[in-house]
């Protein structure tokens, strides 16, 4: 197996424009490091401390601990124009010289940390796009140069692409390590898993209320076959578990005031997510676009979310489309076609 440093060092001689790329993510595999350690070694993480980030959330300990150590990763590679973190009200300005712009959730989940759930940290990088900084992240997700996540839980994990293909490595607990442990990961196009906080059926819209009601028939119903339902509350956690082997994950737009847009940011959670799923071979939409055709108006923009094998996110767009065509009224709905659209 190879570390991730002489990987980059490797990608770094291959396509030396991507230098700046490879001291950004040995910075933030140092810093993830660090985080892995504290949060393994437990106290009281989970504690909250009385403020709100800037999407209104109560942080915690460690999700502040979090962003100030990604910060500071940023800073120590050199190659950051502009950091935008859902920490930190605004983008925090670098150096407006350098080439990357770094997008990030410093800890996705934080809510799970008492209950010793998997979390972790979500990263979109994009070009230096000069002009105001205040603004650099404000790209469709096509435009990025990379995305990862980190994920720390029994192991800790890292999920990365550079634009061919998503790697996943692991770190090894002795030396601190990212290892390769499996390169090019294809997401099964074909699933009978599905993730989505069932909790809120009442207040989806009809479009998803149709699809999950017909995944329930199982083989009685319109899909013709069983499905399982898996639902972790954690981003990373649900989007690991769907890249090793498959399914769909669901946070939909729905009723309740302020979530009719979907709940996950786009440029630091659905973006990186997206361009990670799409490089194994999956899709990622909000339900009828895809993610990675959206421009963001400002940094904490909400999106819903679909992702994973390919098939089943086409099903979900095909109850959506019917909706919108008022197909779902005809008696004939029920009987499936997924390209009826």
């Amino acid at each position: 197996m190879i570390a991730l440093d002489e990987r980059l060092q490797l990608l770094k001689a291959e396509q030396p424009q991507r230098a700046a790329l490879m001291e950004l993510f040995t910075a933030l595999a140092a810093k993830a490091k660090e985080v892995s350690r504290i949060i393994a070694a437990g106290g009281d993480l989970g504690s909250t401390i009385g403020d709100q980030n800037a999407d209104g959330d109560a942080q915690k300990a460690l999700d502040v601990m979090a962003d100030d150590a990604f910060l500071g990763a940023a800073k120590l590679s050199g190659v950051v124009a502009a950091y935008c973190s859902e920490e930190q009200d605004h983008a925090v300005i670098l150096d407006e010289h350098a080439p990357l712009v770094i997008a990030i959730d410093p800890l996705d989940g934080s809510s799970n940390i008492d209950v010793n759930v998997s979390i972790g940290t979500i990263i979109s990088v994009l070009p230096n796009p000069g002009g105001d900084l205040q603004q650099s992240a404000m790209q469709s997700g096509d435009q990025q140069l990379a995305a990862a996540f980190f994920v720390y839980g029994p192991q800790t994990t890292l999920y990365l692409t550079l634009g061919e293909g998503t790697d996943l490595y692991r770190m090894d607990p002795i030396s601190g390590l990212f290892m390769l442990i499996e390169e090019r990961i294809e997401i099964a196009e074909e699933t009978s898993e599905y993730a989505i906080n069932a909790s809120n059926a009442r207040q989806w819209f009809t479009p998803i209320q149709r699809y999950v009601s017909d995944l329930l028939l199982g083989d009685e119903g319109p899909r013709e076959r069983n499905f399982n339902m898996r639902w972790i509350g954690s981003l990373v956690a649900d989007a690991g578990r769907i890249f090793n082997r498959g399914g769909v994950f669901l946070y939909p737009g729905d009723r309740r005031p302020k979530y009719d847009n979907g709940r996950l940011r786009l440029i630091y959670e659905a973006n990186p997510v997206a361009f990670l799923v799409e490089q194994a071979g999956g899709a990622a939409t909000d339900g009828v676009t895809r993610i990675l055709e959206k421009t963001p108006t400002e940094i904490h923009e909400r999106t819903a979310l679909i992702f994973g094998s390919k098939t089943e996110v086409r099903w979900v767009g095909s109850y959506e489309a019917e909706t919108r065509q008022g197909l779902d009224q005809s008696p004939l709905f029920s009987h499936r076609n997924l390209f009826r659209s």
